[in-house]
């Protein structure tokens, strides 16, 4: 990447929609701590987890604010790794946003799995041979080279790095991304997962629910800038998050046509095609998360710049359709796949059983594992909307003035 000579600064007059943002945002981080104090000291008895059912809705949202923060990173790369300049107004907005997300994912993640006094040793204690120890050197990596790149951004002293960082972190999202999606592929112990394509899947995904949140977020700062995005960035985004989503299109039809080939997978994929989760699947997952959002990006695409810069409405929508549909995808697959019962003995008929295997277990979730994960993603975008604050990071470039 060239030097950038663009001009940056931090958020400039505050408005009172910022202010009643960060109040709601800071109610409900706040909300969302007390949340994890009482399940911490009461124990899970309170939640809908249970013996079966170990990674509740915290889970969902954990690994959803992980995956986003990767596909976060997608303004940046495209413009430092890539070359595509349309995106260079918004590289930083982009790195900072995947470095508060992951934040905010780590922080739910380490408040449901319990004891988070003891995370010093899950931290210096390490089992190589399990996925779970790989994931904590690529998730503080991650963090790591988002400041660097960050900083090269900053410091035009430095600014003739960022192309080479840049690099760098593009491919340590990919082998992060990987991880996340091995920790369920990996799982022998669950036939619903049990999977290498969870890998791809998931970068998949990832691309998706990022690109979407990118697309809010730049939005909402060219609205606080006194501004709308341009229509080239409009169009740009749209086409982008209409191919991302063909992409998790193809790797979902993929994934669940391998399942239904394979005998011992038959049975899970009736549970989540036909069973209590079609309707999270078909509507949550593919209509809401895919169909809808195409159909809208089809039509943005199709109209001329200057009608797209006065629909950035049809982006807005399909941006937070694709969103949604994402984390119901992810809650079928983390909750979906710990309620069917699992074959403890391979081959073996079991006559009588209580544990997990012995049919398909029921879950819901209670009030306080919503405040445990809501309070995650209001935490990361309370961090976000205060760094806009503290660091350059808008350009003036960035956004057209309203007319």
């Amino acid at each position: 990447m060239s030097i950038d000579n663009t001009s940056y600064q931090p958020l400039g007059q505050t408005t009172s929609g910022y202010l009643w943002l960060l109040l709601v945002l800071l109610l409900m981080s706040i909300a969302g701590g007390y949340c994890a104090y009482n399940m911490e000291h009461q124990g899970h008895h309170i939640t809908g987890m249970t013996n079966q059912v170990v990674w509740g809705l915290p889970h969902v949202f954990a690994v959803s604010l992980i995956l986003t923060a990767s596909g976060a990173l997608n303004g940046a790369t495209l413009a430092s790794v890539f070359g595509l300049q349309i995106y260079k107004p918004y590289a930083r907005l982009s790195v900072a946003l995947a470095i508060t997300l992951l934040v905010g994912g780590l922080l739910v993640l380490v408040l449901d799995l319990g004891r988070p006094d003891r995370l010093a040793i899950a931290m210096t204690t390490y089992n190589f041979r399990s996925i779970f120890s790989w994931n904590i050197f690529l998730y503080t990596g991650f963090i790591f080279l988002g400041v660097v790149y960050l900083s090269t951004m900053l410091d035009r002293k430095i600014n003739r790095y960022t192309s080479r960082v840049g690099a760098l972190v593009f491919l340590w999202r990919i082998v992060l991304t990987t991880g996340t999606g091995c920790i369920f592929g990996f799982l022998v112990g669950r036939s619903a997962l049990d999977a290498a394509i969870m890998a791809p899947l998931f970068i998949a995904l990832s691309v998706v629910m990022g690109t979407a949140i990118l697309a809010l977020v730049m939005m909402l700062v060219a609205r606080w800038q006194r501004g709308i995005l341009p229509a080239a960035v409009v169009n740009a985004l749209a086409t982008l998050l209409f191919w991302c989503l063909l992409t998790l299109l193809y790797f979902s039809v993929v994934h669940h046509l391998s399942n239904l080939y394979v005998a011992e997978h038959q049975a899970d994929e009736r549970f989540v095609l036909g069973g209590p989760f079609a309707v999270l699947f078909w509507f949550g997952h593919i209509v809401l998360g895919v169909v809808v959002p195409l159909l809208l990006l089809q039509r943005l695409r199709g109209l001329s710049q200057p009608a797209a810069n006065k629909n950035t409405g049809l982006l807005l929508a399909a941006s937070g359709a694709a969103l949604l549909g994402g984390m119901v995808m992810v809650y079928v697959i983390v909750i979906g796949s710990q309620t069917v019962p699992q074959t403890l003995f391979p081959g073996k008929i079991v006559t009588a059983s209580s544990f997990g295997d012995a049919g398909f277990a029921a879950y819901t979730p209670s009030l306080w594992e919503w405040g445990v994960g809501m309070g995650g993603v209001c935490f990361s975008l309370l961090l976000f909307a205060m760094v806009l604050k503290l660091l350059p990071l808008c350009s003036e470039a960035a956004s057209a003035a309203v007319e």
